[in-house]
This record gives structure tokens, C-alpha cells and sequence, in this order.
């Protein structure tokens, strides 16, 4: 019996070895806003006392179709699936495809679907995995750094993916969002949440 080369024996070292787990959460987001400072927003994911607020006036009851924009790394993903009833979906979109294969692979809940894609398509989108309206639609956008056209256009197709009663849930740093959301709806509640780094705004328009 021959003793292994030096190079056989690294080969089987290395195959002993487990495969390098890709970045984490805080990795993936830094990593988003280097590569999209104009689509992600911030570089620190929302604060636990945002998302509580943000979600406070779901009716989960109600909710069958629950959707994201820009849901980056999930940092909402878990929160909105624990308040869902089991018949629910939960439809994620975002166009970066790293944060999409990321979310693939993190989140096993067969409520959950990601999808890369444009928000400005939603109506499409949902109509494709079978669902007429959303009843909630959740959105961090930056909407005063959108491409021109494109915050009007998410706000107007937004407004017409809704079931009456429905709403769209957006946080901001700015807000200048609201002159968006008013294009496309009447009623519009608004809250502070200083907990969070930045301090956001938070807005729920109304489809009546």
C-alpha cells in the first residue's frame, strides 16, 4: 500500500471540510446596500419596535395575501409568517436576485414565495400564483430615489392590486413619501417609530 501524495492528502482534507456557509443576514444586507444604496435604503435592517408597529394594524384574520416589496434579507419575513392563519400567502418581491436565491434558501415555509420582480408589476405577479387581490402590501422602498415615474407608477398599481379595506403598509426616512402615496389614495394614517436606526415614518393608506 503507497502512502498518499501531499496533494492527494490536502484533496482529502479539504473533502472532510464543510462547505463555507454563505454570509448571514447583517452580511447580505451590507453587502445589498454596497451593491444597491438606491433600492435598499438604509444599511441596518428595521428594529423589532418598527415591525411591531408597522404590522399592528393588520387584520391577520382577514389576511389571505400578504405582500412585500424589497424585502431585502427577510428582515420582516418570519414576524409577518408567525401572524399568519395557515391557509395564508405570503409573496415577496424584490429585483435584487441575491437577496431572492437568499430568502430561497432561508425561509422553508410553504407560505412563502419570492419572487424577482419589479413592484411596479404586482398586479401581474399575483395574478400569476393565483390571487386576484392582496389584502396587505408592505413596502421600505426608498420612494424619493426611485427612477423617475417609477414611486407613482408602485403607488397607482399598488392601489389597484388591493381589495377594498386593504392597505399599504410604508416606512420611510423621508417624509416625502406621502406626496407619493397621495396620488393614488385618499386616506392615509401616520405614526413616528423612534426606535429604529434611522427614525422612520410609518404610513398605512387606506383603500376604502
Amino acid at each position: 500500500m503507497t502512502s498518499p501524495t501531499g496533494e492527494q492528502a490536502l484533496q482529502r482534507v479539504d473533502e472532510r471540510r464543510p462547505p463555507k456557509a454563505g454570509p448571514g443576514p447583517l452580511g447580505m444586507f451590507f453587502k445589498g446596500f454596497l451593491k444597491h444604496p438606491v433600492m435598499v435604503g438604509s444599511i441596518i435592517p428595521s428594529s423589532r419596535k418598527l415591525i411591531d408597529h408597522m404590522l399592528s394594524r393588520t387584520d391577520w384574520a382577514q389576511t389571505k395575501l400578504f405582500v412585500e416589496y424589497g424585502p431585502g434579507v427577510g428582515t420582516f419575513c418570519q414576524h409577518v409568517l408567525d401572524r399568519m392563519t395557515p391557509d395564508a400567502t405570503y409573496i415577496a418581491i424584490d429585483t435584487n436576485p441575491d437577496f431572492i436565491d437568499y430568502l430561497r434558501r432561508t425561509i422553508t415555509d410553504p407560505r412563502f414565495i419570492a419572487v424577482l420582480g419589479s413592484a411596479a408589476d404586482v398586479r401581474r405577479i399575483i395574478a400569476d400564483h393565483g390571487h386576484a387581490h392582496a389584502d396587505y402590501v408592505l413596502s421600505g422602498l426608498p420612494f424619493s430615489t426611485l427612477p423617475p415615474g417609477i414611486g407613482p407608477r408602485i403607488s397607482a398599481e399598488t392601489n389597484a392590486a388591493l381589495r377594498t379595506g386593504g392597505a399599504f403598509l410604508v416606512y420611510q426616512f423621508s417624509p416625502k413619501v406621502r406626496d407619493f402615496l397621495a396620488m393614488s389614495f385618499e386616506r392615509i394614517d401616520h405614526a413616528f417609530e423612534l426606535v429604529n436606526v434611522p427614525p422612520a415614518q410609518l404610513y398605512w393608506a387606506w383603500k376604502d
